[in-house]
C-alpha cells in the first residue's frame, strides 16, 4: 500500500477484489488472461488495486484454479448468488467487515489516477462509491467500492427482486458518483470487436 495514503480510521477497512470468474461468453476467451498492456489483464488489476488496498483479492471460479495458476491470493466463488454478485458476496462472507474495491476484468483502459480518484472520493457513510461517465450519470458496479453495510443487504435483496443486477440495486442504494475527466476509461471490452476497439485505442496513446 501507498505509503502517502490516508484512509478515515472510522471506516471499514479497504480490499481489493478482481473479479475474474465471468465466463466470458461473448469474448470467446477467458477475458482475464487477456493482455492489452503486456501481461494478463487480471494481473494488470491486481497490480492496481494492490497500490491502493490493504489487501487485494483474485475472484475465482473453482475451475479456473489450474488455469489461472498464481500464487496471488483469491477467494473461490461459493456458488450461491447469480452473476456478479458470487465473487462480490463470496468475499463478503470471506470477510464481512472489509469494504471492497470491486474492478471487472473487461475494463482494460482504467489506470491508477481514475483509482485513485475513486479512493481519494470515498464516502464510507453510502452503501457505495461508484465511478460513472459524463454521458450517462450511472454507477459501474463493477468499478466501484462496496461498504459493508450495502453487501450485508444484498441476499434479501436478491431473495425479491426480480433482477440480480448490480447496477439496479445500486441505483436503489445511497451511492456516491465519482466521474472522471474521460468516459473512456470505462470502456468495456466484452466481444471480439470490443477487444479491437480496445486495442485501436492503445495504440494510437
Amino acid at each position: 500500500m501507498d505509503n502517502h495514503l490516508t484512509y478515515d480510521q472510522s471506516a471499514p477497512v479497504l480490499y481489493g477484489l478482481i473479479l475474474a470468474g465471468g465466463k466470458s461468453s461473448r469474448m470467446g476467451r477467458d477475458k482475464a488472461l487477456i493482455s492489452y498492456h503486456g501481461k494478463s489483464q487480471w494481473e494488470v488489476l491486481y497490480d492496481l488495486a494492490q497500490k491502493l488496498c490493504t489487501r487485494t483479492f483474485l475472484s475465482l471460479r473453482k475451475d479456473q484454479q489450474n488455469d489461472i495458476a498464481t500464487e496471488a491470493d483469491s477467494i473461490l466463488d461459493r456458488d450461491e448468488y447469480p452473476g456478479p454478485f458470487n465473487g462480490i458476496l463470496s468475499a463478503h462472507k470471506a470477510f464481512p467487515d472489509a469494504a471492497w474495491l470491486v474492478l471487472a476484468c473487461d475494463l482494460p483502459l482504467i489506470d491508477h489516477k481514475t483509482l485513485q480518484l475513486l479512493v481519494d472520493s470515498r464516502d464510507s457513510s453510502m452503501d457505495a462509491t461508484a465511478l460513472a461517465t459524463q454521458a450517462t450519470k450511472l454507477p459501474e458496479p463493477l468499478a466501484a467500492i462496496w461498504e459493508p453495510r450495502a453487501l450485508d443487504r444484498v441476499p434479501g435483496y436478491l431473495n425479491s427482486a426480480a433482477s440480480s443486477c448490480p447496477r439496479k440495486f445500486l441505483l436503489n442504494s445511497e451511492i456516491s458518483l465519482v466521474i472522471p475527466p474521460r468516459d473512456e476509461v470505462l470502456a468495456n471490452a466484452n466481444s471480439q470487436e470490443d477487444y479491437e476497439r480496445i486495442r485501436q485505442v492503445l495504440e494510437s496513446k
